[in-house]
């Protein structure tokens, strides 16, 4: 009786684990789409357009949602493409066992936004919102932080999912992409390539100085951010794409004048600055809404909206230096000779030490931080081409 009353009790534990599995398999089929490129927010397509289906297959996503009008759709394109269909059904998404994957809400209130947190308690939801969006989005972040409930929104531009995924500074778990042409697809996985882009190091090499001069009067591009930088940030600038200097910002307090911890004083309008993609853009290029790459003295990277940009005519200073002992190159920028310009410092071991070396102190010897990269670019883009710049 005792062996009987073990055994019973060993298939119903043994039945458990097999459904737990179960559906950590079977929502993990769906999960795939964004981690598998090192991120973790998931993207699913709607769409009737086939057009749109190979897109977004080519670009590594491959769960789709089929409405009740679209069955006949999903088993068509299962025969061509190697995809994860999803079924919407009375509030559901069904896989083909019929498992659900996630519960569906559409919310056109903030009663009903508050009823689905209350009673809402799949692991996983998607969102139709019909009116507001973004606040929506922040209170659903902030109604499920702390917890392992992954929430989607059905987004209908490359934009909204933009919002989406930016809610709150952590985004909601992910995004439906519910469009009809493949624009949308190409500008949201552009998105998120540069998201994964700046979770990568640039790697930054030590230059030496070995020249400095003035240079005469010159206009110079001040570029102000929508982004606050600390001691230690600036922008990648230089005048030869093959080398560019890392800038510090003028977030340290000065004797004369205030932090402006927005503001990077970069250089003359011909020098080139890094822009997400692993592109350049020249200085006088930047306009309000662009992004640019803010570095800081280990690699990190991010990307930050321009907000303004000054173009003034100010005296400027050359500054030359070398690189490391096995690249024997030659590197010149030109900067606005002034006390709140200068280069970021290389990190070091041991010590403390300034975190930037304004322009009006360096001299021969000093070092400074740089980015050595491809020297030939069209359009900002680096390609492999013979060039001389000097």
């Amino acid at each position: 009786m005792h062996n009987r009353e073990e055994k019973r009790e060993s298939k119903i534990w043994l039945s458990r684990c097999v459904l737990r599995l179960s559906k950590f398999y079977t929502f993990s089929r769906y999960l795939i789409s964004y981690q598998s490129n090192g991120d973790s927010k998931l993207v699913w397509i709607w769409t009737e357009n086939k057009q749109v289906m190979t897109t977004a297959v080519e670009r590594g996503w491959s769960t789709f949602i089929f409405d009740a009008n679209s069955a006949d759709l999903a088993k068509d394109w299962s025969s061509i493409a190697l995809i994860n269909p999803l079924y919407l059904k009375d509030g559901a998404l069904l896989d083909t066992e019929n498992r659900s994957v996630a519960s569906f809400f559409q919310i056109s209130s903030p009663q009903q936004l508050e009823q689905m947190l209350l009673i809402n308690d799949s692991e996983n939801t998607v969102i139709h919102l019909l009116d507001w969006q973004v606040i929506p989005a922040e209170n659903i972040i902030a109604a499920i932080q702390g917890n392992d409930k992954r929430v989607l929104a059905v987004a209908e531009t490359a934009m909204e999912a933009q919002n989406f995924l930016e809610a709150l500074e952590h985004g909601l778990g992910g995004v439906v992409l519910k469009v009809q042409d493949i624009d949308p697809v190409l500008k949201l996985k552009e998105y998120l390539d540069r998201r994964i882009e700046t979770k990568n190091c640039l790697t930054l090499t030590k230059a030496t100085v070995n020249q400095i001069h003035m240079a005469g009067m010159g206009d110079r591009v001040c570029v102000d951010l929508c982004s606050l930088m600390k001691p230690g940030e600036g922008l990648l600038v230089g005048s030869f794409a093959r080398g560019l200097f890392l800038v510090h910002s003028e977030c340290l307090e000065t004797d004369y004048i205030a932090s402006r911890p927005f503001r990077v004083n970069a250089g003359p309008v011909h020098s080139y600055v890094a822009i997400p993609g692993g592109k350049t853009c020249y200085l006088s290029e930047l306009k309000a809404g662009k992004e640019v790459l803010v570095v800081d003295q280990n690699g990190q990277q991010r990307t930050a909206i321009v907000g303004r940009v000054k173009i003034e005519t100010r005296p400027l200073v050359i500054v030359e230096a070398k690189g490391s002992s096995s690249d024997q190159s030659s590197y010149s920028i030109l900067l606005q000779n002034a006390e709140t310009v200068g280069f970021v410092s290389p990190p070091e071991e041991h010590g403390t030490q300034r975190a930037a070396v304004p322009v009006t102190s360096l001299k021969a010897g000093d070092e400074v931080l740089l980015r050595v990269q491809g020297g030939a670019r069209h359009t900002g883009i680096e390609i492999q081409e013979f060039i001389v710049e000097k």
